[in-house]
């Protein structure tokens, strides 16, 4: 089952599929809008150092063709494939990206997606539409990098300017377009399998149990059968069963005259045989389009319509009805994953799976099974004093054990957010729970317009998930020089992003007795891929 990405989320591949040889496609598409969709491969500085490492529509793969360039097919825009095992170690990072070639902006794009398929079927995919940016002309979707092992991490990152400034960006050169080519552009390699002495590993869709059909692009997942258009009916009389009851022999009818046709008795459908007779005790079936009649000295019941079967509420259907049926939309969600959303407000945490112990939330369990042990978890006298003077203070749980948590708090909607080695900065107003083996501190931002002289916020860092909980929906914005927001708003934030405290401090006329009337505003600055979390509700 396929990983569904939100921008920022990141996993090894290793926990996505055991593969290395994986094939990228990416979705993206407007009405009169042209992408040049490419790769760009990256040294450990993120820059371009080899330019036979960019891989787009005039250069299509790589020296050693670890990378290469497919084309359009199985209704993606682009596809690539990647064999992760023979890039050269001087590549860190693959970013793939989509630029507007001509006029336009990002935010006229409809909704798209870049997905990582492995042996035919699909891992992971990161959805995206243009409601997320504005005046955009390129857009980097997604990164293969290299951090001890390969990963994959949903970017969803805008980027004023074309391919050029893409290519600017990561120290590239951009040529002069009247320079003529040395060479006649060769063949895309895309559309089927590069020369080798072995057999093809095990890469793209298994082939189907049908005659030999000519040969499919490369690591390409099957392309969705289309469904058969619906046959129209016969006729549109209905089906009678006969009774198994023995019939009487009837004598056939005196044929019409030569030439016309037969007249069919009443209630009879034309082109069919005469019904047969009822067996004793037993009602005809009534005409067609006509409700069968009650049995004789009976009455439907009153507010009942004449042919509606007693016992069978008004508006069920015929099927699908019943208990089952009912309570088939909200059975347990299982996906084999450690942390697990139930529904917007419950999530469902695994024991039995990382090793480690949660900690959540005092009184945010709502179930459990298995056999869970809970315990309190004591912050020390440090830390209850550090708490104490900061905001920052947690009332937790220790949960192990082998078995299912499910933990909620008062409705809020809860997103699980996995740390691969980096950090995150959350209130901790905002946390629910989150793995034992991430490191958390207080972090403390200055400012001279804050009442008290300082913010502070939690500070998660480590290998794991914290499950972030906030009133109403969220909106990830990137952060730029001009990203402003109300604390009071501010969810979460990545930790390399500089925050600095606002002048621009509003005075609130009609504050309540013991409250100063003063909400700050908080600036953010960082490099792109920064971003801030921030939910539609304030204090």
């Amino acid at each position: 089952m396929a990983r569904e990405f939100q921008r920022g989320h990141k996993a090894k591949i290793s926990d996505l599929t055991p593969g290395t040889d994986l094939y990228v496609g990416v979705q993206i598409a407007a009405p009169g809008l042209t992408f040049d969709i490419s790769c760009f491969g990256l040294d450990a500085h993120e820059q371009l150092s080899d330019d036979r490492y960019f891989i787009f529509f005039n250069q299509p793969k790589s020296p050693e063709e670890s990378i290469q360039l497919l084309g359009a097919q199985s209704g993606d825009t682009e596809s690539f494939r990647v064999t992760l095992d023979r890039i050269p170690a001087a590549i860190q990072k693959l970013s793939f990206t989509a630029t507007l070639d001509g006029s336009g902006q990002m935010s006229q794009i409809g909704p798209g997606y870049i997905r990582i398929v492995a042996g035919g079927e699909e891992v992971v995919r990161y959805a995206f539409t243009g409601s997320e940016f504005t005046t955009e002309r390129a857009v980097m979707l997604g990164d293969f990098y290299l951090k001890d092992v390969w990963r994959f991490a949903a970017v969803g990152q805008g980027f004023d300017g074309g391919l050029d400034a893409l290519l600017k960006n990561f120290g590239g050169e951009v040529a002069e377009e009247e320079a003529p080519p040395a060479a006649a552009p060769a063949a895309a390699p895309g559309f089927a399998p590069p020369a080798q002495a072995a057999a093809p590993p095990a890469f793209g869709a298994p082939p189907a149990a049908q005659a030999p059909q000519p040969a499919p692009s490369f690591g390409a997942p099957p392309a969705p059968t289309p469904s058969p258009a619906p046959q129209q009916p016969m006729h549109a009389a209905p089906t009678i069963a006969a009774p198994l009851a023995p019939q009487t022999p009837q004598a056939p009818q005196a044929p019409s005259p030569y030439g016309q046709p037969q007249q069919p008795q009443f209630g009879q459908v034309p082109g069919q045989g005469a019904p047969p007779a009822p067996p004793f005790g037993q009602q005809a079936p009534a005409p067609y389009g006509q409700p069968v009649p009650a049995p004789y000295g009976q009455q439907p019941p009153m507010g009942m319509p004449p042919g509606v079967p007693q016992g069978m509420p008004q508006g069920v259907p015929a099927t699908g009805a019943g208990l089952q049926a009912a309570l088939q939309p909200y059975k347990e969600t299982a996906t084999g994953q450690r942390w697990t959303p139930q529904n917007q407000q419950l999530m469902r945490v695994d024991l039995t799976m990382g090793g480690s112990g949660v900690l959540a939330r005092q009184g945010s369990m709502v179930m459990y099974q298995g056999k869970v042990d809970f315990g309190y978890k004591s912050a020390g006298f440090v830390g209850r004093a550090v708490g104490n003077a900061t905001g920052q203070e947690m009332q937790l749980m220790r949960c192990t054990g082998r078995g299912q948590v499910f933990l909620a708090e008062e409705g809020s909607h809860l997103h699980p957010i996995e740390l691969q080695g980096d950090a995150i900065c959350v209130s901790a107003e905002s946390v629910l729970a989150f793995d034992e083996s991430l490191q958390y501190e207080v972090r403390r931002v200055e400012g001279h317009g804050i009442p008290g002289g300082a913010l502070f916020t939690m500070q998660f860092q480590g290998t794991g998930t914290v499950i972030v909980k906030t009133h109403g929906t969220p909106v990830v914005l990137p952060v730029t020089p001009t990203t402003f927001a109300d604390c009071n708003a501010v969810v979460a934030w990545s930790a390399a992003s500089q925050v600095i405290v606002s002048t621009q401090v509003r005075l609130r006329r009609n504050a309540y007795p013991g409250h100063s009337g003063e909400t700050v505003n908080l600036q953010f600055r960082g490099a792109p891929g920064n971003f801030i979390v921030v939910q539609p509700y304030e204090v």
